[in-house]
């Protein structure tokens, strides 16, 4: 994007919403803008700080006058920073409540071969999981248990959309993300790098708590759309269905409730096993 002197040091008014520059970025809501440019919006502090910390990730920054002040370290660091006024703002920001800050960021997904050569100890398989909420919160769970891969696969939300990287606070930035169309082949491909597939599934073969030494394995957690779960002929590829207990009256877990849980047994299961 090129600079027209709307910048913190310029002393330039702050661009409106009809700005040409504005609308340009805010038509990266839209995923086949953001496919053909490979550019995504990254809404909030947290998102642009973990984004300017990924060299060559920030294109430009927009902000408000307030929030320059207020987050001055993010200004200077940024490769561009632009200040736009509170509508232009409101335009940008998919936030209820705008923090008043944008980034402007390239596409970070890798190929399914480069993330696997040599493939992390634990990685989470997303298979058409929708809701862009739960998939950011599983990429934050992902990140949060010192996993070293995300997949997104099948027909799973797209990871630049801004919900979705809004929920992931900033963990899409931190761990490396793969997006494949075909979830069979992400789950192949994950038994191909050595991984063993552990599919979270209500009707599994073996408890979670009673998984033992199999949690120690690199693994790679498979786990199904919000609504319906795995197929059954994508579960059937895992090398075990695993179960969580519902001890009480729920009839069962939020997905990125069960994510989480399933991805801090294995990690704390492989931590305990790992050489001293």
């Amino acid at each position: 994007m090129v600079d027209d002197g709307a910048t913190r040091r310029s002393g330039h008014p702050p661009l409106a919403a009809g700005n040409t520059r504005v609308k340009d970025a805010r038509r990266l809501s839209r995923r086949s803008e953001r496919s053909e440019r490979r550019l995504f919006l990254a809404d909030g502090p947290n998102a642009v700080e973990a984004a300017l910390e990924v060299p060559g990730c920030v294109v430009e920054v927009f902000a408000t006058p307030d929030a320059t002040e207020r987050y001055a370290a993010l200004a200077d660091a940024a490769p561009a920073w632009t200040l736009v006024d509170d509508r232009a703002m409101a335009a940008l920001s998919d936030s209820v409540t705008p923090a008043g800050v944008v980034g402007v960021c390239r596409f970070l997904d890798r190929p399914l071969t480069h993330l696997l050569d040599p493939a992390p100890a634990l990685v989470a398989i997303c298979a058409d999981v929708r809701d862009p909420g739960n998939a950011g919160t599983v990429i934050r769970s992902a990140d949060a248990a010192g996993a070293g891969a995300v997949v997104l696969a099948g027909s799973s939300v797209d990871v630049y959309n801004p919900k979705t990287v809004r929920a992931s606070v900033g963990s899409v930035f931190h761990l490396p993300v793969a997006v494949v169309d075909d979830a069979e082949q992400a789950v192949r491909a994950a038994q191909a790098a050595g991984l063993v597939v552990l599919a979270a599934d209500g009707g599994g073969d073996v408890g979670l708590f009673d998984a033992g030494d199999l949690l120690s394995r690199p693994t790679a957690w498979l786990f199904g759309n919000e609504a319906w779960g795995l197929p059954a002929e994508l579960a059937a590829l895992a090398d075990h269905r695993v179960a969580i207990p519902i001890h009480g009256r729920a009839e069962s877990l939020n997905l990125s409730t069960a994510a989480a849980l399933c991805l801090y047994a294995s990690a704390t299961a492989q931590r305990r096993s790992a050489p001293s």
